[in-house]
C-alpha cells in the first residue's frame, strides 16, 4: 500500500502541517491496525480513505488518527488526501468526503499538485484547495483558572467550541504573546477534551495575515499541532466578528508555520491552502 507524507497549508516542504496518507483499495481495515498505522507515522494525523460507490452523497470515506486516538474532524489531513486524490489523477474539481462530522467537500483550483500562494478563501490561486467545513459555534466561557495557570499568560476572553472540534479558543494580549508562549502541557491534558487554540490580531496585517494562533493538543497526544485547519472554523467566526469582514487569513505556528485563508459562508468555513508531497513509499505491513 502507498503511503504518503503531504505538507499541507503550505506551498514548500518542511513548512505547515504534515499528514499521513494513506489511499486503501477497499473498506476500512481493523480500527486496531488503523491506530498502530498512525502510531507509526507518528505524526497530529494520519488520513485513511477508501472511494465509495458511485451515485451517493460522497466519493470517499475519510478517517482522521492521531497516534492515540481518532478524531471528529481534521482540516489539514482532508487537505492532504485531497490533494494525493488529485495529483494521483483520481479525481479533478470537486471531491466530496463522508466523514464522522459529516460530509466534507474539497475542490482544486488550476492545475492539482502545482505550488501557488494562497489568497483569500473563494479567490483561490492556481493549486490551491478550498474545503467547505461546518462552522464552529463559540460559547463565551470563564477561563478555569487551571488553563491560566498552565498557560500563565495575561487572557483576554475563552470560548467554547462546538462537539465537532472540542477546543478552548483562547484570545491573548498580543502577536508577540502568542509567538512566545510556553504553555505547561501537562497542566493541558486534564482540562480539554481536544485542545486549546490561542489567537491574537496580526500586529501588522501588512505581511498578509490578520490573526495568528498556536494550537495544543496533549489530550489527544499532540504537543503542539503545527497548523490545524479545523481549528480555523471557530478562528473565522471569531475574528469576522471582530474585523468586520469574512475573508480573512490566519498564520498557524511555532516552529513550523502556514497560512490559512478562510471564508465565514454563515454555518460554513471555507478554508484554502496548498499542499506538497514530501515523501512517498511503501507501508509494508498488512491488515
Amino acid at each position: 500500500m502507498r503511503l504518503r507524507i503531504v505538507d499541507a497549508f503550505t506551498d514548500r516542504p518542511f513548512r505547515g502541517n504534515p499528514a499521513g496518507v494513506l489511499l486503501l483499495d477497499g473498506g476500512f481495515p481493523p480500527d486496531a491496525w488503523l491506530r498502530q498505522v498512525a502510531a507509526e507515522v507518528n505524526l497530529s494525523e494520519t488520513a485513511f480513505a477508501h472511494p465509495l460507490p458511485p451515485g451517493g452523497d460522497a466519493d470517499w470515506a475519510l478517517r482522521w488518527f492521531t497516534p492515540t486516538a481518532e478524531v471528529d474532524m481534521c482540516g489539514h489531513a482532508t487537505l492532504a488526501t485531497a490533494h494525493v486524490i488529485a495529483t494521483s489523477g483520481l479525481a479533478t474539481g470537486l471531491i466530496r468526503f463522508s466523514a464522522r462530522c459529516g460530509i466534507l467537500t474539497a475542490e482544486t483550483a488550476g492545475t492539482a499538485g502545482t505550488a501557488g500562494t494562497a489568497g483569500s478563501a473563494g479567490s483561490a490561486g492556481e493549486g490551491t484547495i478550498t474545503m467547505d467545513f461546518p462552522t464552529s459555534s463559540l460559547t463565551p466561557v470563564e477561563a478555569d483558572p487551571a488553563v491560566r495557570s498552565a498557560l500563565g499568560t495575561e487572557i483576554r476572553s475563552v470560548h467554547d467550541t462546538s462537539e465537532h472540534i472540542g477546543d478552548l479558543l483562547v484570545e491573548l494580549a498580543d502577536e508577540r504573546a502568542v509567538r512566545e508562549l510556553t504553555p505547561d502541557l501537562a497542566a493541558l491534558r486534564g482540562h480539554t477534551r481536544r485542545g486549546v487554540i490561542v489567537t491574537a490580531a496580526a500586529e501588522d496585517p501588512s505581511r498578509g495575515y490578520d490573526f495568528v494562533s498556536r494550537g495544543f493538543f496533549p489530550a489527544v497526544g499532540i504537543d503542539e499541532d503545527p497548523v490545524t485547519g479545523s481549528a480555523h472554523t471557530a478562528l473565522a467566526p471569531f475574528w469576522a466578528a471582530r474585523l468586520g469582514r469574512t475573508s480573512l487569513v490566519g498564520l498557524q505556528g511555532g516552529a513550523r508555520t502556514g497560512r490559512v485563508a478562510v471564508r465565514l459562508a454563515g454555518d460554513r468555513t471555507l478554508l484554502t491552502g496548498n499542499a506538497v508531497t514530501v515523501i512517498d513509499g511503501e507501508l509494508l505491513a498488512r491488515p
